[in-house]
């Protein structure tokens, strides 16, 4: 197999552009390093006319939240700002290199002209600005915390009615070149040190050219004062080329793990991207993706949401062959395993574990009504673990967790007179949630139950186990109610239809994304269908999760061209930048839609490998290289004209492996030396392949081999480079070059 991927050049037609200055946050370049993050653009503020933005945010930077005893709520911490003499003028250009994860701009001002350049290291938490001013222009980078930006600036991107921001108290230092500020969060109560963060810059200069090295750590002690200082003090001396090569060579290896490419360019763009957004906001060992990734801005939910942000956030990781991003997750359960025990009654928690609505980076939440919220989590856990089948993880990690999450649930089940196992009334996300309504037996907790059951025997049997428990969930599975249906499909709950908009697909978790519903029988696809058709002929809430939810689901049921309508509406709710809003910032949905342009790709659940499932009619081009499926197994694959051309199957762990795909009968195979190897096809039309660690085999029709070739499809000119600033003329064929 050739692999002809000129990466520099097949991302820099998705880079993100401006041919003006952005003005706001939805609008912004955004770079980060898994914790530590900015997003850079100006303002409109007559006052700040002449300022360039770079709004810092750092994950793990909370403050105790009032009321919540052990809850932590994310702080927003400040803006490095470039002040220029001039005001930012027409002709200004602004780009985000997505391959190198570095912005760049040319601002010209009324006064001059001004190159930056900056970059959030990979491997250091320190952002780098370089600010080079000409034709009479000055420069300088000013630190500035929150509670020193004027009440027009705090607000510009919405006024903020419900985050709690605590009294923040700044203190200012100066070490040699480096100038510290300590900020120490606190209320009328005794200083801690971990309650704030310590910023460092220092600023190198070489003729014209000045560069400014900022960090942000978590604490205000004098220990992390001192460590500030050695961070900036040590990257601003190293070797400016191989300092950056570092950063870029990470970027590199993480980009070529695997590749997309659509016949739609723009769709193309924004998956990329949301791989980009995906490794920006978090990293192996560093804390949960919350609502906001590194870029805090103003918001009601400046902590992690369970009861699906979290869980639509990471879905993308998986299939993309970024388990390394997914680490981040099962990491943050494994550290916090305590914390989700004292999340339950004291009197369960000798076996139970749980997690409530939303929580900082120690998952403290005490459970209420809304049960499902850990159980639902630990479904991205397995998948963690079942596309990289680690055994040992799924084992020692992931099964006592999940044995808990389905023991609180156990302890909540009550038999009744028709002999059935029934759960009493709890909260179905979204669904009434004004008036906190509660369901019995609602269909969201009922499917995590009985996946929860399922998965424990599965890993019992598949790791030849044995626990004493495995009657109860076998007899729980046997006896547990079934899902309450009317002629709409899935009620949400006992006596309680479907009646008016809901924007969260909670009430059909069966079906996505835990796939217990999969309509493999005509009457299960029927099923389905109706689901999908009364959620959405509701309208009233749509949101962006609720279109990536949707899609997802259409593509589960092979419907393509269906799915790709839900992605496309998703679109018009996303800002030009990629990002989300509602009340305020939240990550989940692009990247939902990220996972909704997989599962139209390849899916894996139920045991089968499905490559190009569900593929709309107009992606007649397709290349995927490397995508990763359960059992882990990496999948490449080239359509071409509407037609499946080859498809290769790497086994990762000699798992067993069946495979559905459209290349129809007379299907051949050959290894990788090009030795003929044997298939078995099975009734349903799935094929068996007998493949052992480390082999691949290449999967073909017709008698000649063709060349197994990964290339990027032929891109639409009009769409590169669609994302940064709003550009809806482009989808309308209004040209927007011209050579004369």
């Amino acid at each position: 197999m050739k692999e002809r991927v000129n990466w520099q050049e097949f991302a820099a037609g998705h880079n993100m552009k401006w041919s003006k200055k952005s003005c706001s946050w939805d609008s912004g370049a955004f770079l980060g390093n898994g914790n530590m993050g900015a997003m850079i653009y100006s303002a409109e503020d007559k006052t700040k006319r002449n300022t360039l933005r770079c709004v810092m945010g750092r994950t793990d930077v909370e403050a105790r939240t009032p009321g919540r005893p052990g809850v932590y709520t994310r702080v927003p911490l400040g803006e490095l700002d470039l002040e220029m003499k001039g005001w930012i003028f027409d002709g200004t250009s602004m780009e985000l290199d997505l391959y190198q994860a570095e912005f760049k701009a040319e601002l010209v001002t009324t006064v001059g002209k001004v190159k930056v350049r900056s970059l959030v290291h990979s491997l250091e938490p320190v952002m780098m600005v370089e600010v080079q001013s000409c034709e009479g222009e000055k420069t300088e980078a000013v630190w500035k915390a929150y509670p020193e930006l004027s009440p027009v600036i705090k607000n510009e991107d919405g006024i903020n009615y419900n985050q709690y921001i605590p009294h923040i108290c700044l203190e200012e230092r100066e070490y040699g070149t480096v100038h510290v500020q300590i900020q120490r969060f606190f209320e009328a109560e005794e200083e801690r040190t971990e309650d704030g963060c310590v910023v460092a810059v220092t600023k190198r200069e070489q003729g014209t050219t000045a560069r400014y090295y900022l960090t942000i750590l978590k604490g205000c002690g004098e220990k992390q004062v001192q460590e500030a200082v050695e961070t900036v003090e040590r990257n601003a001396v190293e070797e400016t080329g191989s300092w950056e090569e570092r950063h870029r060579q990470w970027w590199r290896d993480y980009y070529q793990k695997s590749f997309v490419s659509l016949t739609d360019t723009r769709l193309e763009g924004f998956y990329l991207i949301q791989m980009y957004k995906m490794a920006s906001a978090t990293r192996a060992h560093m804390p949960v993706m919350d609502n906001q990734g590194p870029w805090m801005a103003a918001t009601p939910w400046p902590r992690a949401w369970f009861n699906m942000n979290v869980q639509t956030a990471y879905s993308p990781v998986y299939t993309s062959n970024h388990l390394d991003i997914g680490e981040s997750l099962c990491s943050s359960l494994d550290r916090n395993m305590d914390h989700l025990i004292n999340n339950v009654e004291e009197e369960y928690r000798k076996d139970s574990a749980g997690l409530g609505r939303s929580a900082g980076c120690n998952m403290v939440s005490p459970v209420e009504d809304e049960v499902g919220n850990l159980t639902w989590l630990l479904h991205n856990y397995w998948r963690q673990c079942r596309y990289s089948m680690d055994r040992e993880r799924m084992r020692e990690s992931l099964y006592p967790l999940l044995k808990r999450s389905v023991a609180y649930y156990l302890h909540k089940l009550e038999q009744k007179e028709d002999k059935k196992l029934h759960l009493p009334p709890m909260i179905s996300p979204e669904y009434g949630s004004f008036r906190q309504m509660t369901v019995e037996d609602s269909t969201y907790d009922l499917a995590l139950l009985r996946w929860g059951c399922t998965t424990l025997l599965q890993i019992c049997q598949d790791q030849q186990m044995e626990d004493p428990d495995r009657e109860i969930w076998q007899k729980t599975l046997r006896e547990l109610t079934e899902y309450h249906q009317d002629e709409t499909g899935l009620m949400v709950g006992k006596d309680v239809p479907l009646a008016f908009g809901h924007r969260h697909f909670s009430h059909l978790l069966p079906i996505f994304p835990l796939h217990l519903i999969r309509g493999d029988k005509k009457e299960e696809k029927e099923l389905i269908l109706r689901c999908l058709r009364h959620w959405f002929c509701k309208e009233g809430d749509l949101r962006g999760f609720t279109f990536s939810g949707a899609a997802s689901i259409a593509a589960a049921a092979g419907l393509g061209d269906e799915a790709l309508a839900y992605v496309k509406s998703a679109l018009h709710l996303f800002k030009p930048n990629t990002m989300y809003t509602e009340a305020g910032p939240v990550i989940e949905s692009p990247l939902g839609v990220a996972e909704s342009i997989h599962d139209m790709l390849l899916q894996s659940w139920g045991g089968i490998i499905r490559v190009f499932p569900a593929v709309p009619g107009e992606w007649e081009d397709i290349t995927i290289h490397n995508l990763r499926a359960e059992g882990a197994f990496l999948i490449s694959a080239v359509r071409r004209e509407g037609k499946t051309c080859w498809i290769r199957v790497e086994s990762l762990a000699g798992e067993p492996c069946r495979l559905a795909a459209d290349l129809g009968p007379g299907v051949h195979a050959v290894d990788k030396g090009g030795k003929e190897v044997v298939l078995k096809e099975e009734e349903d039309g799935t094929l068996e392949l007998n493949l052992k660690a480390g082999e691949e085999w290449f999967l073909y029709k017709g008698t000649k081999i063709p060349d197994f070739v990964i290339e990027p499809v032929k891109p639409q000119s009009h769409m590169r480079n669609f994302f940064g600033e709003h550009k809806p003329w482009r989808l309308y064929g209004i040209p927007f070059s011209w050579e004369g």
